[in-house]
């Protein structure tokens, strides 16, 4: 009989997987925190990470999981979703991952982000399913999340052991759709301006009864492959409308990540911008450096809360596996840049606000 009359089989595809990680310690001085002044700031661990890539039969997984001291949230997964290509232009993923709003990955180019990140609008990352689709000139990503990074189950309140920040104590995020699409312009692509929506529910574990909170932002990056410059400028508003208790009518939500919670105004703009330029350098121990100044002014629209600004500049500098930013961080009200915590972002400290300013370095190996 004829070998002709029996199909080829193909070849069967063989498992890939990619490890890797790093590990992360830091340096800080708070102008505002005087015995740190005394001992000439803190030198400490930051943080251990995996990273897992995988692919099987066209199914790709993608995972980070980090080990934060115990007092920065101990340790938890960061990301991790399942991922199908339909093409080379369009994909879905299921999981932990992304948010898709605002300028992506980070629009910020410094080791503490920017004002966006600490209200939950930057890098955030939520349970659910994402659809991309990529043509060059245009990109449009439409996402479902059932919720937000889910560690506890059931009424209880929402851990603030978390990498990203969301709405946390008596309150959970639910049923949350987004919608952004970026247009690319110029012969390079270079120029990419877009618009992000963003809608959800909002249930109080007190009421038992769904509030609602929306966002929505416009955005343009700049960043040209062979030129120095990396531009991002964003805007923003959000709205939040929880369901409170009678008599509880409250003018702001707990927010966490990191092991601890504050208080956000319900309602605001915030305002970004940021500029970086890459220096090359070719020696032995450097390869290059990149110098940034990143702003974020925080429009709080509720009558009495004082707003809050943030601006980091520095510089990161890149040695061969190695990572390391320096940063002059100064703060306005902001939570992590001086001595207000719990209502940096929410009431402030109305007629008796300064600014302070952390020096911070970060060095991070990764592998």
């Amino acid at each position: 009989m004829c070998a002709a009359q029996y199909p080829e089989e193909k070849p069967e595809a063989k498992p890939y997987l990619k490890l890797g990680g790093a590990v992360r310690f830091n340096y800080n001085l708070s102008t505002w925190k005087k015995d740190q002044l005394e001992r000439g700031g803190d030198f400490g661990y930051d943080v251990f990470r995996l990273n897992a890539e995988a692919e099987y039969k066209g199914i790709k997984l993608n995972a980070e999981f980090r080990h934060y001291s115990q007092g920065f949230g101990g340790a938890f997964l960061k990301q991790g979703w399942f991922q199908y290509d339909f093409s080379d232009q369009s994909q879905i993923q299921v999981g932990l991952q992304q948010v898709p709003f605002g300028i992506q990955q980070y629009n910020s180019n410094n080791w503490f982000f920017n004002m966006t990140y600490y209200v939950g609008f930057e890098d955030d990352h939520d349970m659910g399913v994402k659809y991309i689709h990529d043509s060059g000139r245009w990109q449009w990503q439409a996402a479902y999340y059932k919720s937000a990074e889910e560690f506890v189950f059931g009424l209880a309140e929402p851990s603030p052991n978390r990498y990203s920040y969301d709405v946390t104590g008596r309150n959970k995020e639910n049923n949350q759709l987004d919608f952004k699409v970026v247009r690319r312009l110029g012969d390079s692509l270079a120029h990419k301006l877009g618009v992000s929506l963003q809608g959800g529910l909002l249930y109080n574990i007190d009421t038992e009864r769904n509030g609602t909170r929306y966002a929505g932002a416009v955005h343009y990056e700049h960043q040209a492959a062979h030129s120095p410059w990396n531009i991002k400028l964003q805007a923003m508003l959000y709205r939040i409308n929880p369901k409170y208790a009678p008599g509880a009518n409250l003018d702001f939500v707990e927010m966490g990540a990191y092991g601890a919670n504050y208080n956000v105004a319900n309602r605001g703009e915030i305002y970004t911008a940021g500029v970086s330029y890459h220096i090359p350098i070719d020696t032995k121990l450097l390869q290059g450096i990149d110098v940034y100044n990143n702003y974020g002014y925080y429009n709080k629209r509720v009558r009495g809360y004082e707003n809050a600004h943030m601006n980091v500049l520095g510089a990161l500098w890149t040695a061969g596996p190695m990572y390391i930013y320096t940063d002059a961080a100064f703060g306005y009200n902001q939570p992590w840049l001086g001595p207000e915590w719990e209502n940096a972002l929410a009431e402030g400290t109305p007629g008796n606000t300064n600014w302070h300013m952390r020096f911070n370095i970060n060095m991070g190996y990764y592998f």
